[in-house]
């Protein structure tokens, strides 16, 4: 089974359109979503673009503070308290990368837990790793989001995670040892990776290296979460063999149209669970 990330994003954001349009009949608000976007990296510009059509379409104010990439780090410092403070801002994202002049980690300490919409201020990422309410990170969100869809009962089986990033590895095992599976994480100092994914129920792969897992790599009737888009001669493909793998498994992601659509659609349900935060 081939696991359609487009249609379970449409299901999503059509969800969360219906809470808003209730939500603003009831309060006369509705979210704002503030991108602070630096330079004019094309890869950040379509990924700005994106999610400012996705906020729209579903009924949340979109603003994009631009910089060019000469700007301090003070400048950006001084927008995000400004954010901060402002009542009408629901949630604040700052595209990344940034140029070599912005320190990130005190760009993301310094957004306001509550308005993280990233998930990757430490005080979120301890509440995940806590098991506590959190701002989780999109893409690991809606990994696991997509691998619910799949398997209802998740308690017992055996994931395994390639990567460790704080971004997506670390997160999305956080997630799975929430559902009480039993969690592996390999990573480029793992000896033997091929046999620890042949373990795996549910396989997750993040490392941004293409067609990285093959056929001889995976279970019979596990499920393949493809995190990975890869420029290759041309095409975009995953860090999964899509074309040999999907015979063996019992549901895979494709790349595009799997794990990236449903990226876009937790922003837009962060941005909605910051918003009701914040009514209370």
């Amino acid at each position: 089974m081939i696991i359609d990330g487009k249609k379970e994003a449409e299901i999503l954001s059509h969800e969360i359109k219906k809470e808003i349009s209730l939500l603003k009949e009831k309060t006369k608000k509705v979210p704002t979503l503030s991108v602070i976007l630096v330079g004019n990296y094309a890869p950040s510009e379509i990924y700005v673009k994106n999610k400012v059509k996705k906020s729209k379409e579903v009924g949340i104010n979109s603003d994009v503070i631009r910089y060019p990439d000469t700007v301090s780090e003070k400048e950006i410092l001084k927008k995000i308290i400004e954010l901060n403070e402002d009542s009408k801002v629901s949630g604040i994202l700052v595209q990344l990368p940034l140029p070599k002049q912005i320190n990130k980690e005190k760009i993301i300490n310094l957004i306001h837990p509550s308005k993280d919409v990233d998930g990757f201020h430490p005080i979120n990422v301890g509440n995940l790793a806590s098991g506590y309410h959190a701002i989780t990170p999109c893409t690991p969100l809606g990994c696991s989001l997509l691998i619910k869809k799949i398997e209802k009962d998740l308690s017992g089986k055996h994931a395994v995670i390639v990567g460790r990033s704080n971004l997506n590895g670390k997160p999305m095992a956080q997630l799975l040892l929430k559902e009480n599976c039993t969690v592996t994480i390999v990573h480029s100092k793992t000896n033997n990776i091929k046999s620890e994914c042949l373990k795996a129920d549910i396989l997750v792969v993040a490392i941004g290296v293409p067609n990285y897992v093959k056929k001889d790599w995976v279970k019979e009737g596990s499920v393949i979460i493809d995190v990975g888009i890869n420029k290759l001669e041309n095409k975009i493909v995953g860090d999964v063999q899509f074309d040999d793998v999907k015979e063996k498994v019992k549901a895979i992601t494709p790349v595009p149209g799997g794990v990236g659509p449903m990226t876009i659609a937790c922003l837009l349900k962060n941005t909605l669970e910051c918003f009701k935060a914040r009514l209370i």
